[in-house]
C-alpha cells in the first residue's frame, strides 16, 4: 500500500504551485513509476527531498520544476529510479529544449537530488555526477539597466497620494539603494526597518536565512519613512513590512506581498512610465549597483552592500562601461 506515499506531499502544494513550478498533479502521476520499485525508503527519501534537503522556496519551486521534467522523460521511456545511469543522463541532458544555463540549472537539481539518494541508501552512485552539461561562460549579465535620470524619472512617476503608490516607491527605492534581490525585500518585517543612533537600517533576509543589515541611503529613508506613516503601520514591528493590496480597494491587508506581485507591479509602473517593458525586479539591483561604481564606488564595497558571496557576481551586474559616449565616437577621423 505505498501508493498513500508515493506522491510529493500535500504540505508542499503551495511551494510548488508557482508560475513556474511544475504541475502537481502530473508530477504525483509520474512518481510511482520512477521510484516504486525503490520500495518505502525511497519513496520517503524522494519527498524528504523536498521538504528537507530544500528548505528556500524559491530553489524549492525551481529545482522541482527540473526535477519533474527528468522524472516526465523517464516515465515516456519507461525508466525507473534503479535503471538510470550516467548514459541515461546524457541523453536527457543532450535533448533537453532549454538553454544552456537552464540545462546547467536543471543538471545541478538532478545532481543534489541523486546525492540525496545515495546518502539516504537508495542507489550506490549519482549517475548525473560525471554527466558535463553545456559549456556556459558569461561576463555580463543581460538584466536590462536604467540610468541614474531615467531610474529617479520612474520614482517621480509614481503616484504618491494613496498608501499603494507609497508602497511601491518605498519598494523600488529598496532595491535600488540597497542592491536588494526581490525575495529579500518582500521578506522584511516592519521591524527590519529601525533606527540605530542617528541612522536608519534595513535588515534584508537573504538566501539560506541569513540577514544582511544596510544603512538605509537618505532617500530610501524618506520614502520608507513617509509608506509607513501614511499605512499607520510603526507599532506592527512583526507583520510584514511590504503588504498585498485587497483587491482595488486601495487598501492593504496583513500579508506580505510574493516576488511575482512585485514583478507585476514594476510591470505597470514601467508601462505607465513609458520605459520598455523588459524592466524586471533584478533591473533595480543592477541600476543601484552600477550607479554606485560610477560615482567612484569601489568592487569590494558594493559586493558588500549587496551580499554577494564573490566579487565576479557584482561584476554581473556593472554596466558603467556600457554606455560609449559620443566623444569617444568623434575620436574616429577619417
Amino acid at each position: 500500500m505505498r501508493a498513500a506515499n508515493s506522491s510529493i506531499p500535500q504540505s508542499l502544494a503551495k511551494d510548488l504551485a508557482g508560475p513556474y513550478a511544475i504541475k502537481l498533479k502530473s508530477l504525483e502521476r509520474r512518481l510511482p513509476r520512477f521510484v516504486d520499485d525503490s520500495g518505502e525508503i525511497g519513496i520517503r527519501r524522494f519527498n524528504d527531498f523536498f521538504v528537507v534537503r530544500l528548505n528556500n522556496s524559491n530553489t524549492r519551486q525551481a529545482y522541482a520544476q527540473a526535477i519533474g521534467q527528468f522524472v516526465g522523460w523517464c516515465g515516456g521511456k519507461g525508466l525507473s529510479l534503479s535503471q538510470i545511469n550516467p548514459e541515461t543522463v546524457s541523453d536527457y541532458v543532450s535533448q533537453h529544449p532549454g538553454s544552456a544555463p537552464t540545462v546547467k540549472q536543471h543538471l545541478a537539481a538532478l545532481r543534489m537530488m541523486f546525492d540525496w539518494m545515495v546518502s539516504g541508501g537508495v542507489i550506490t552512485i549519482n549517475p548525473a555526477r560525471p554527466v558535463q552539461g553545456p559549456r556556459y561562460a558569461i561576463r555580463k549579465g543581460k538584466t536590462p539597466v536604467l540610468d541614474s535620470s531615467d531610474a529617479r524619472r520612474l520614482l517621480e512617476s509614481i503616484d504618491t497620494s494613496n498608501v499603494i503608490g507609497l508602497r511601491d516607491r518605498a519598494l523600488i527605492g529598496v532595491m535600488i539603494y540597497s542592491f536588494a534581490r526581490v525575495s529579500a525585500v518582500v521578506g522584511m518585517k516592519g521591524s527590519d526597518f529601525y533606527q540605530s543612533g542617528r541612522k536608519c537600517w534595513f535588515r534584508l533576509h537573504e538566501k539560506g536565512g541569513k540577514f544582511h543589515d544596510v544603512p538605509a541611503h537618505h532617500a530610501v529613508e524618506v520614502f520608507v519613512g513617509e509608506y509607513v506613516e501614511f499605512a499607520g503601520i510603526q507599532e506592527e514591528g512583526q507583520l510584514p513590512l511590504f503588504r498585498s493590496a485587497r483587491g482595488r480597494t486601495g487598501q492593504l491587508t496583513d500579508r506580505p506581498m510574493h516576488r511575482t506581485d512585485v514583478l507585476r507591479m514594476i510591470k505597470r509602473r514601467v508601462k505607465f512610465a513609458g520605459f520598455p517593458e523588459n524592466i524586471c525586479c533584478h533591473t533595480f539591483r543592477a541600476t543601484g549597483i552600477t550607479a554606485y561604481l560610477e560615482n567612484g564606488g569601489t568592487l569590494e564595497k558594493a559586493q558588500a552592500i549587496a551580499a554577494h558571496e564573490t566579487p565576479r557576481s557584482t561584476q554581473l551586474y556593472d554596466r558603467s562601461n556600457d554606455r560609449i559616449s559620443l566623444d569617444e565616437i568623434e575620436r574616429i577621423q577619417l
